[in-house]
């Protein structure tokens, strides 16, 4: 058993207020705490929007009542996340994380300047979901090799990399602080990268299933289906490298819950999104450490102190957890605490078992029983 630095995720849907059949508070809070996290940050594709006071406090009052960890929720960019009117960032900021539209891309560049002149004033970070939805045309997985040989609809890698071609070159007019959610692809790589370089304030986030799994791993199940999809082994190959030279700062889940049903489709007609929390440090220690591609340490650093780092989130030099890196198991979703099931790593042999999790020195999570 080894003990580290409790985890921290910049980017959770939890799904209420609106989506309570998918995810609560209380559920979502329990599976973070699971895996290892003490700390989450939760996305606004909620209902009621959080773009304003008096919405925001819908959520923070399920918060209040139900969450077992810190859960800290984001603001939306534009009211009703629509791109269309921004929200007051002022009346906002002290209640909010960060602010995104995620699930939609910004598509208007004055709009998305507009926001990053007044996200810049006011001190806060942009977290862009980066997708232009007129390179979409219908597609739900990569555009690559699987896609044409089982007949399936495509998305191009540009949908997700032009837009943050465009955004760098915002934020380097703006001075704004500027993250960019769930990259997927060897351009988005390097793009930050050279941004980077340039000085401008970027920082940027992948998520586990990018760095372990590519199109080859595709099944005709919609626990494959995420957005944005898996892509090719040179794109997973760019990410782990990003990952490695400090491109990429942080590692969030894009935990994702679904209903059953609404997972049960296939490629074509499931919704978006998967399950994450509950297998992030055991996929990532088993193919990225336990492989030599990265160190503990280094992986440390992208799931707890960089994300708190980036975010200036509330230190939590006593929040640990306590971590059996030696015996294998069997990733089983029955066993998750979410409501959600749909992961591709169903039936993984993984090493990395989470045993306890500790907030300022609260057990919440203990051997399979969350406090």
């Amino acid at each position: 058993m080894i003990t580290l630095p409790a985890f921290a995720d910049l980017h959770v849907h939890f799904r209420e207020p609106g989506q309570t059949w998918k995810e609560t508070i209380r559920t979502g809070s329990q599976a973070a705490a699971r895996g290892g996290y003490t700390l989450v940050c939760a996305m606004p594709n909620l209902n009621p929007v959080p773009d304003s006071p008096e919405h925001l406090a819908v959520e923070q009052d399920a918060i209040d009542r139900d969450a077992l960890i810190r859960v800290l929720p984001y603001g939306s960019i534009t009211i009703g996340r629509l791109g269309k009117e921004l929200v007051d960032f002022h009346a906002l900021k002290g209640r909010c994380v960060a602010f995104s539209d995620d699930g939609s891309g910004v598509q208007s560049r004055e709009m998305m300047l507009e926001a990053m002149r007044a996200a810049a004033a006011e001190d806060v970070i942009i977290a862009a979901h980066c997708e232009d939805n007129t390179l979409l045309r219908g597609g739900y997985i990569h555009d690559g090799r699987y896609c044409r040989e089982h007949g399936h609809k495509g998305i191009c890698s540009e949908s997700e990399w032009g837009q943050i071609a465009r955004d760098v070159e915002l934020a380097a007019k703006t001075g704004c602080r500027y993250h960019v959610c769930h990259i997927s692809s060897a351009e988005s790589v390097d793009i930050i990268r050279q941004a980077k370089r340039s000085g401008v304030k970027v920082t940027c986030e992948t998520a586990p299933h990018y760095l372990a799994l590519c199109e080859d791993d595709l099944q005709e199940d919609g626990r494959f289906k995420m957005n944005p999809p898996l892509r090719t082994a040179g794109d997973r190959e760019a990410l782990i490298e990003g990952l490695a030279d400090g491109t990429i700062d942080v590692v969030a889940t894009d935990h994702a819950p679904h209903s059953a049903e609404e997972k049960s489709r296939g490629l074509a007609g499931s919704a978006m999104g998967i399950v994450g929390l509950e297998t992030a440090f055991p996929v990532l220690y088993t193919r990225l450490v336990k492989t030599g591609r990265i160190g503990l340490e280094r992986l440390v650093e992208v799931l707890s102190t960089a994300p708190r780092r980036i975010f200036r989130l509330p230190e939590a030099p006593t929040d640990r957890v306590e971590v059996d890196l030696d015996t294998p198991y069997i990733i089983r979703s029955s066993e998750f605490a979410s409501m959600g099931r749909a992961t591709p790593f169903e039936g993984a042999k993984v090493y990395g078992r989470i045993l306890r999790t500790v907030m300022e020195g609260k057990t919440v999570y203990h051997n399979n029983l969350t406090i």
